[in-house]
């Protein structure tokens, strides 16, 4: 077995582990963990026009709804992320609050086709698990990690990963093609990496 697999298959225990964690929360407790980030003042200054991205949760993501509220309410524009191609970077489609939204691949709820694409000047990441390094586990496909790639090659990015204290591991194995969060918002701290190694 080659490094890269070693790794990989390293991630995918981890992946496993932090999902149960993820899921033994009461939703209760994820929905508080929301709000509490939300409560919170924003962790970046949002000037009139920005482009924060969110994500419509699966299983049991947190809910970043109370977050992006804020955001739009500090004059930010919304969008979401729809998969176009498995390998693909994700595009990212104007949206706001309220609006209708289709279902996507795996059913996940994405803006409609007619949506205006958007580039995004932060993007909120949902992650298995994570650590402070700036480093996350997502589920495997490297969506998010394409995606900020391509993104910061076109502009500067802030990437923002959202969940609860619980998803966090002392360290995540590392691929040269993973790309890195700027922050983290738990429910019981913002925890800036810009700086981290």
């Amino acid at each position: 077995m080659n490094s890269a697999n070693s790794i990989l298959a390293h991630k995918a225990g981890l992946r496993a582990t932090a999902i149960e964690h993820r899921d033994a929360l009461p939703p209760v407790m994820r929905a508080a963990a929301a709000e509490a980030i939300a409560a919170r003042p924003l962790p970046l200054d949002v000037s009139r026009g920005t482009v924060v991205s969110g994500f419509m949760p699966i299983r049991s993501e947190i809910n970043p709804a109370p977050l992006l509220r804020r955001f739009a309410e500090a004059g930010a524009w919304l969008a979401l992320p729809t998969i176009v191609k498995r390998g693909e970077p994700l595009r990212f489609r104007a949206w706001a609050i309220g609006e209708k939204l289709a279902r996507g691949q795996w059913g996940i709820r994405e803006p409609m086709p007619e949506a205006p694409e958007v580039l995004p000047d932060i993007l909120l990441v949902p992650f298995a698990a994570f650590d402070r390094r700036g480093h996350r586990i997502g589920y495997g496909a490297g969506y998010y990690d394409k995606s900020l790639t391509a993104l910061r090659a076109q502009k500067p990015i802030i990437a923002i990963g959202l969940g609860f204290a619980a998803q966090e591991i002392p360290a995540v194995p590392v691929l040269p093609h993973d790309a890195r969060l700027d922050l983290v918002l738990t429910e019981r701290e913002v925890i800036d990496l810009r700086s981290a190694a």
